[in-house]
């Protein structure tokens, strides 16, 4: 689920930076610029991991900014650490809403699971009293709960661009309409679904 990737990027030191040491002011910028980002094709980035390589600083001209070129790893940012689960990956997170076209699921850092009605159990159907999916076995009557701990494991994944915007507002307006990743899962094998059921 967590990857290392390698970033090369030019990071900008404002002068209200320069008392700190240059590596904890490289650091910072990278991780602000890349941290809960969504890079495309790569995952979301978590934080910083190492930073491998930085040259001297040079200020701009006219801004007073420090440019300095840096390779840095990442999970991933540079070096980063990344969220990116596999394909067939088993993984835990929360029900966070039902509809009547599946479940959404949460992890800790991430809230973009979908698991879609066609990929739950057989006799499973949504009670729109209860707004809930049901998965009725042997007439036993079995609750996707809110907030219930469930196991899925990853069908897919799906990348959107995420085009400039004019502005900082727009963009989130954007995000929060199309998401620039999303997961895809599924319940349908044994084992896969509420944790209670299984334990």
């Amino acid at each position: 689920m967590f990857i290392l990737t390698k970033i090369a990027d030019l990071v900008q030191i404002p002068p209200s930076q320069f008392e700190q040491h240059s590596r904890v002011a490289i650091e910072n910028n990278i991780n602000a610029k890349y941290s809960n980002r969504v890079i495309q094709k790569i995952g979301l980035c978590i934080c910083m991991y190492d930073l491998l390589w930085a040259s001297e600083g040079l200020i701009g001209h006219g801004d007073g900014l420090v440019n300095v070129n840096g390779t840095v790893t990442a999970l991933p940012p540079s070096i980063t650490t990344l969220c990116r689960p596999f394909k067939g990956e088993i993984l835990f997170g929360k029900i966070s809403r039902a509809t009547a076209e599946g479940l959404q699921i949460r992890t800790e850092f991430f809230e973009e699971i979908t698991v879609s009605y066609k990929e739950l159990p057989e006799n499973t159907e949504y009670d729109r009293n209860e707004n809930a999916w049901v998965w009725v076995v042997d007439e036993e009557r079995m609750h996707y709960d809110m907030n219930e701990t469930v196991r899925f494991q990853v069908l897919d994944e799906t990348w959107n661009d995420q085009l400039p915007e004019s502005g900082e507002q727009e963009a989130v307006e954007r995000a929060k309409k199309i998401p620039p990743y999303t997961i895809q899962g599924t319940m349908m094998k044994e084992g896969l679904g509420v944790c209670l059921w299984w334990d």
